[in-house]
């Protein structure tokens, strides 16, 4: 595969070829927020610019809090935050900071 024929838009193959990992690691890294990357029905998707930027970059938070200006007027936002703090786990208040 040519880097410089990527598309925009790459698949979990795509981005697992391209960075040089597993599928599985690939994955895993999404998951925990390490990889910039959002998962659509049953199929991943990352914005190769994304990837690109998160490379580039000493923290992945950075990237995400880049792209949080895009989703702005996105009606999605908050049911798409729902579900990943679900799918994650977590609570999207830290204990800590509750007491």
């Amino acid at each position: 595969m040519l880097i410089s024929l990527l598309p925009d838009i790459l698949t979990l193959e795509e981005v697992s070829a391209y960075l040089r990992l597993p599928t599985q690691t690939v994955v895993h890294q999404t998951m925990i927020g390490n990889i910039p990357g959002r998962k659509i029905e049953n199929d991943w998707r990352f914005l190769k610019a994304a990837i690109d930027d998160w490379l580039r970059s000493k923290s992945s938070r950075a990237v995400l809090l880049q792209q949080v200006g895009a989703l702005a007027d996105d009606d999605t936002l908050a049911d798409l935050r729902a579900k990943i703090y679900q799918d994650r786990e977590r609570s999207e208040v830290d204990a800590e900071s509750e007491a």
